[in-house]
């Protein structure tokens, strides 16, 4: 089975954004794409207007946003296979549904502060906490022109080779797609010493330092995905700082930021860790936020 591109709408500029982004990707990958639109009735003390409107002309608005949406969609794209779902129920539970069975869902995103539509409150985390699949996060001001030659995939590596594996691979093969080259950001800081051990002493002087030895680790990293794609232009980036600071000081230059993510279940909730959190709230780029394994 072809895994679509799979685009939740709910009649916002940023799910709007998030439907062209999804569409062009759909294109590029060729593979279908669908259209989902989950909704919940809306009772007047939730509903933002002063008019309420009963469920019947709720569900009248959401057909005829997702009629509109499809129909700019189809319209540029001719070629594209499209199907479409309008489902009312739990937002979250129909958008992780709907994403099981996706090659990558994607949403739109306000960030700089909450973020809104489909990730308003929790719904959002929830989604990308108990995904799968890729979730990529668009913006309302997101332009085909930001996806034009010269400017990078950027991908954050951390840990063991193995580690960011899932998100190297995506963004690798988003980079084929598109011919872009792919920047590999690996942060480092100055560990405590309390947490030198024999062996890793051993490993530090024989790479000969601290940097040297985090640009020997990015290198094994992403040897495996040059040796894949050897088309595929790489820079290999290591720096100096928190993996948040280093990655959003390269996100100029980015038309697509990936980050990997090990979601952890608190008792205030769902945290998808503090470096795909940091992405999703700054970065001005597309953002896909990768499970790991």
């Amino acid at each position: 089975m072809t895994r679509p591109i799979t685009a939740g709408v709910d009649g916002s500029q940023e799910s709007l954004a998030a439907l062209a982004w999804a569409a062009r990707e759909a294109v590029r990958r060729d593979r279908p794409l669908r259209v989902v639109h989950a909704w919940r009735v809306q009772t007047p003390e939730l509903m933002e207007t002063a008019v309420a409107t009963g469920a019947d002309s709720q569900a009248e608005w959401v057909h005829s946003a997702m009629t509109e949406a499809v129909g700019t969609v189809t319209r540029q794209h001719p070629e594209l296979a499209v199907t479409t779902d309008v489902i009312e129920g739990p937002v979250a539970d129909i958008l992780t549904a709907a994403a099981a069975d996706a090659e990558l869902l994607v949403l739109g995103s306000r960030g700089h502060g909450r973020i809104v539509g489909f990730l308003l409150g929790s719904v959002g985390q929830q989604v990308i906490a108990s995904v799968t699949r890729p979730v990529v996060l668009v913006r309302a001001g997101d332009q085909p022109a930001s996806e034009a030659a010269g400017r990078e995939i950027v991908v954050g590596q951390q840990g063991d080779p193995q580690d960011s594996a899932d998100a190297l691979r995506f963004a690798f093969e988003t980079a084929a797609a598109r011919g872009a080259t792919v920047r590999v950001v690996r942060a480092w800081n100055l560990p405590p010493v309390f947490a030198y051990s024999p062996g890793s002493l051993k490993l530090l002087d024989e790479a000969g330092g601290l940097e040297p030895y985090e640009k020997k680790s990015l290198a094994a990293a992403v040897r495996p995905w040059r040796d894949r794609f050897p088309d595929v232009p790489v820079e290999e980036h290591v720096e100096m700082g928190s993996a948040s600071q280093v990655l959003l000081s390269v996100a100029g230059t980015a038309q697509l930021m990936v980050v990997g993510r090990r979601a952890h279940r608190t008792a205030v909730g769902v945290r998808i860790g503090s470096v795909a959190h940091g992405m999703l709230h700054h970065a001005d780029c597309p953002v896909a936020v990768v499970p790991h394994g």
